[in-house]
């Protein structure tokens, strides 16, 4: 049972860590002028979550009074991240596509703007 609730704990923290990382990926993307998606910084991300969830898994542990292997738990808390990591991925970047403001072209002419964002 103590088990079940540790691993319960880290996967809240995965998943508030997933949105929170991608909206700060974006946002810095953004900052940057990035056309597309720069691979640092989901490493990054990744390795930001890694350190979160761990660190919840670990005072869980210690709060459980149970022993804590560090290589076995990196690995298992891995493997719960990246698929979860990467369908947020897919959903963030579908959800600023459906709620993209217009449609630019290479030379910066707008081609389509977005009809909620229209004033009638």
């Amino acid at each position: 049972m103590s088990t079940a609730l540790t691993y319960l704990a880290s996967l809240v923290v995965i998943v508030i860590s997933v949105m929170v990382t991608l909206y700060f990926k974006a946002e810095l993307e953004r900052m940057f002028r990035e056309k597309s998606g720069v691979f640092a910084f989901h490493v990054c991300n990744v390795l930001i979550i890694l350190m979160a969830s761990f660190a919840v898994h670990a005072v869980m542990d210690f709060m459980l009074k149970k022993g804590i292997n560090y290589l076995q738990q990196m690995a298992i808390l891995l493997a719960i991240i990246i698929p979860i990591y990467i369908a947020g991925h897919f959903a963030y970047e579908k959800y600023k596509f459906l709620n993209r403001k217009y449609l630019k072209t290479e030379n910066g002419k707008v081609l389509i703007i977005n009809e909620k964002y229209l004033r009638r």
